[in-house]
């Protein structure tokens, strides 16, 4: 039976989905096509998987993974062979969208004839009717208002059509050109329709054949290009959660965060400065909470004596007894060790660095300095005249 069936060389119609090779992969260990599955809270990640010998004969499964990476990495090898056609597509688009304009166009102004057309001869009918046959004139003069109402409703028609429709001379082909050439914003803007994307695909890509390298964790893609050419696409195999989790610049920060601040007070921190959580949401005490027990980040403890091993920039600046603001300019200038994990965030020093010899030129250059003396400068004049 199956030598009767015909080979297809067509791979059935683009869904909606947003998985780009629905339809497409097929697995290299077993041949069978892979299906897609749409998993994450909002069902929007797409995962390729070998299930048919599994619900069919009760194989075990061959290989599956995410469809992020693998989708990203076939638009990236896919736009640079759209480019250099895309001008030449997008003038031919918009040539065939202003004849259809003007099709529609040139409907319309028919039908506006005709409706003109009507209401002449209505008129006309009215006039040659007698006028002491009053039934018949109202009937007449009731056409008469319908003609009139139809003409209005296409004259509408019409304005709202050349409202609608762009001015030609000011999308010149420069214009076309520069569309064509922002090629990937484009494709990933969210406007654009997810099938006409995945019929693009399909008339470039005749098959993608993927395989897992367990030894290497990489995901090998070998893609049949409809013109007969094959190239090999390897891709490092996303680890669960991979996608959304934390930027390492986060947790580098947090990580220092906790020397000096509790979790409700650098949730304040994060999302001072603009930062999100792998979800894109922001940050509060219990997310920063399990942000630390995932990546066993200790939790700020206050020392019972007082005497805090990390300090902030106030409680440092009267550790060493200068202003807040002569403790930042020596951090800035590297004359103290300090840390500073955010741009809108706190300074983190050392009660042991602030004890040293830096942190005491700090201080006596600051009380020496004849730019801030302690008391009032000789040449400083009295806002009050002399009484004696």
């Amino acid at each position: 039976m199956s030598e009767n069936v015909p080979i297809s060389r067509h791979h059935g119609a683009p869904k909606h989905g947003d998985a780009l090779l629905a339809g497409l992969v097929r697995c290299r260990r077993c041949g069978r096509k892979l299906s897609v599955r749409y998993t994450g809270a909002r069902h929007d990640i797409p995962r390729y998987s070998c299930w048919r010998g599994l619900l069919d004969n009760g194989e075990p499964r061959c290989i599956a993974f995410g469809g992020l990476r693998v989708d990203d990495a076939i638009e990236q090898a896919l736009i640079p062979v759209i480019e250099p056609g895309a001008i030449t597509a997008a003038v031919e688009a918009e040539t065939q969208a202003a004849g259809r304009r003007d099709q529609v166009r040139d409907a319309l102004t028919r039908d506006l004839e005709a409706a003109r057309y009507a209401v002449d001869r209505a008129v006309r009918q009215y006039d040659a009717a007698d006028p002491q046959n009053r039934l018949v004139a109202t009937e007449l003069e009731t056409r008469w208002n319908r003609a009139l109402a139809r003409v209005g409703e296409i004259e509408a028609r019409i304005a709202a059509h050349d409202g609608s429709t762009p001015d030609r001379a000011s999308l010149s082909s420069a214009d076309i050109a520069q569309l064509a050439t922002d090629l990937k914003a484009v494709w990933t803007a969210p406007q654009t329709d997810a099938r006409l994307k995945k019929r693009i695909v399909r008339t470039l890509i005749h098959e993608v054949v993927a395989d897992i390298d367990d030894d290497a964790s990489e995901i090998v893609l070998l893609v049949h290009w409809a013109g007969g050419i094959h190239s090999e696409l390897r891709l490092p195999k996303r680890r669960r959660g991979q996608r959304n989790a934390t930027p390492a610049v986060i947790l580098a920060a947090v990580r220092q965060l906790v020397l000096i601040a509790s979790d409700d007070l650098i949730a304040g921190i994060l999302n001072r400065n603009g930062l999100m959580t792998g979800n894109g949401n922001r940050w509060t005490r219990e997310r920063v909470t399990a942000l630390r027990s995932h990546h066993r980040i200790p939790v700020f403890r206050a020392a019972p004596d007082g005497d805090e091993p990390w300090l902030n920039l106030s409680a440092a600046a009267r550790h060493v007894g200068v202003a807040a603001k002569t403790l930042r300019l020596a951090a800035e200038a590297g004359d103290i060790d300090a840390t500073h994990p955010l741009p809108d965030g706190p300074w983190i020093f050392s009660r042991a660095e602030l004890t040293g010899p830096g942190a005491r030129q700090v201080a006596d250059r600051a009380r020496l300095n004849p730019k801030y003396p302690t008391g009032s400068h000789p040449d400083q004049q009295s806002l009050f005249t002399s009484t004696t």
